[in-house]
């Protein structure tokens, strides 16, 4: 009997499962009905792959990849994830390595609305939510703009699979009411995030790519009078076997992401609780 995807025996448990994944592979890998023909014009769905694990997927998610023609993908998705996609459809790397860039998103966008114009149903694959920090306004723009069919398939961002792997929410009731997310990989000669102002007390804060920035992060809070003392948790690589684990205090962080050798992607959690003199006054205040 074929062997069906690994996803069937995640979502399909059970003696049931060769019958149902039967239909559901059939309604999957046939886009188009035998009783009509295929529609010439393609379509783009921007799909989030997650944090890096393949189980991390959306059904949508899966779905998708199992009726893609051509799949254009990132440098940071796991190759366990593009295994989810039928067999028949082409995996082209459209990757950015740091310091040097094959496939400026220029490039990208007219690679992806060139297929779909061919016809085929087209996966611009991304890590994490394509909807954070994944550059997803100029593949829009370029969709639309071409007259091509476009949609958004959200994915579970970096900072949800960090937590995750440390056992803790990215909020806490009482003390976190706020969550901030930032990039420290800006684009080319835009000024750095204002780190202090968004880093509040209250706040969690969710930086993104921010090892290498991590020494310019801690000053410009110092300077901010920021207390040195708060928690930070660093995950390099979250809910992957390369997964990485860093806790510390603002003060040491960028001590501690040198020493421990922690790389991009990276996630660097850093919590601000709320005040609880401050709280007490505003209620004798008030």
């Amino acid at each position: 009997m074929k062997k069906f995807p690994m996803f069937l025996t995640w979502i399909l448990p059970g003696p049931a499962r060769h019958a149902l994944a039967q239909r559901a592979v059939q309604s999957l890998t046939s886009p188009c009905a035998a009783s009509r023909p295929c529609a010439i014009q393609g379509r783009i769905a921007l799909v989030g792959a997650g944090p890096g694990a393949a189980d991390l997927l959306t059904l949508r998610a899966v779905q998708r990849l199992q009726e893609a023609d051509v799949i254009f993908y990132d440098r940071l998705v796991d190759p366990a994830v593009l295994d989810m996609a039928r067999p028949e459809a082409e995996r082209v790397f459209v990757g950015k390595e740091v310091g040097a860039c094959s496939w400026p998103q220029d490039r990208i966008n007219t690679v992806i609305v060139a297929a779909a114009k061919q016809g085929k149903t087209v996966v611009r694959l991304k890590s994490g939510d394509p909807g954070i920090f994944g550059r997803i306004a100029e593949e829009l723009d370029a969709a639309r703009n071409a007259g091509i069919p476009v949609e958004i398939v959200p994915g579970i961002t970096a900072a949800s699979g960090a937590a995750a792997s440390l056992g803790r929410g990215l909020t806490e009731r009482g003390a976190t009411d706020r969550l901030m997310l930032a990039t420290a990989a800006c684009k080319p000669g835009d000024p750095q995030p204002d780190w202090a102002g968004m880093l509040l007390p209250g706040t969690s804060l969710a930086v993104y790519m921010g090892v290498r920035q991590a020494r310019f992060i801690v000053e410009t809070l110092r300077h901010a009078g920021v207390p040195m003392s708060l928690k930070v948790d660093i995950v390099s690589q979250a809910s992957t076997p390369r997964e990485k684990v860093a806790r510390c205090t603002l003060e040491s962080m960028a001590s501690v992401i040198q020493d421990e050798r922690l790389e991009n992607p990276a996630v660097i959690l850093i919590s601000w609780p709320k005040d609880p003199t401050a709280q007490m006054s505003s209620v004798v205040a008030a």
